[in-house]
C-alpha cells in the first residue's frame, strides 16, 4: 500500500447548514500556489455576496507544502480545522474553499471550529463515494526496445509480469523497434532485469528512467 498521501480527480461540492448559516465548500485539485489561488478568485466572484472566504490549500507529493485563511473569521477558527481535516485524511495538491453566508446566529469559536472543519470532511467523503480520491504511488519508468518480430511475445510476457509484480504496462510505441514501456515498483526493478534477461536469452536489457509520483 502506498505511504503517499492521496489527491483529487475532480473538484467536488458540499454545503452544510448549521444555525441557518451556509457553509458551502469546494474542494479542488491543484498543481500550484498558482492554481489555487486562481480557484479561490473564481470562488470569490461566484459568490461575491458570501461573508467569508475561508481556505485551506496542501501541496507536493508529501504534503510539505500548506497554508490557510480565515478571510475575517476569529483566528483559528477557520482555516487552521480546514487544514487539519486535509491532513488527517491525507489528502495533497489541493484547495479547499469554504463560503459562509452568515444566518444570523453567533455560533462561537468552536462551533465555527466543527462547523469549517465538518464542511472540509463532508466534501472528502463525497469525492471518496464518487470514487474521485486518487491513491499515489512511487513508481520507476522503464522502457524495453525490441525487434518488431518479438514484440507480441514480449509484451505478454511484460503484462503477465506486471500483474504479479504490481507494475502496469504502457501503450507500445513502433518505430525501427517496438517500444515496450512500464511502470515498476522501485522494489521490483531488479527482479525485472533478471526476468527479461531469462526471456530474451540475455539479448535485451531494459532502460530504466527516474522514479516519479503517479496518481493509481
Amino acid at each position: 500500500m502506498s505511504s503517499l498521501p492521496s489527491t483529487l480527480a475532480a473538484p467536488v461540492e458540499h454545503e452544510l447548514v448549521v444555525k441557518k448559516s451556509r457553509f458551502l465548500a469546494l474542494l479542488a485539485p491543484v498543481g500550484s500556489a498558482a492554481e489555487a489561488d486562481a480557484v479561490v478568485a473564481a470562488r470569490r466572484k461566484e459568490h461575491w455576496n458570501a461573508r467569508h472566504h475561508c481556505v485551506a490549500v496542501v501541496l507536493g507529493s508529501h504534503a510539505d507544502t500548506h497554508r490557510s485563511s480565515d478571510d475575517g473569521e476569529p483566528s483559528g477558527t477557520a482555516g487552521v480545522p480546514m487544514l487539519e481535516v486535509l491532513h488527517q485524511r491525507r489528502t495533497t495538491d489541493v484547495v479547499a474553499v469554504v463560503s459562509r453566508y452568515f444566518g444570523g446566529v453567533l455560533l462561537g469559536a468552536g462551533g465555527l471550529v466543527r462547523a469549517y472543519g465538518s464542511a472540509v470532511a463532508a466534501a472528502l467523503d463525497d469525492a471518496a463515494s464518487s470514487g474521485l480520491v486518487l491513491g499515489r504511488r512511487t513508481m520507476v519508468p522503464v522502457t524495453l526496445d525490441v525487434p518488431h518480430a518479438d514484440a507480441g511475445r514480449l509484451e505478454h510476457v511484460l503484462r503477465d509480469w506486471a500483474a504479479t509484480h504490481d507494475a502496469v504496462v504502457g501503450a507500445t510505441e513502433y518505430a525501427q523497434q517496438a517500444r515496450l514501456q512500464l511502470l515498476v515498483p522501485p522494489a521490483q526493478v531488479d527482479r525485472l532485469h533478471d526476468d527479461v534477461a531469462a526471456a530474451s536469452a540475455g539479448n535485451l536489457t531494459p532502460r530504466v528512467g527516474s522514479a516519479r509520483v503517479v496518481d493509481a
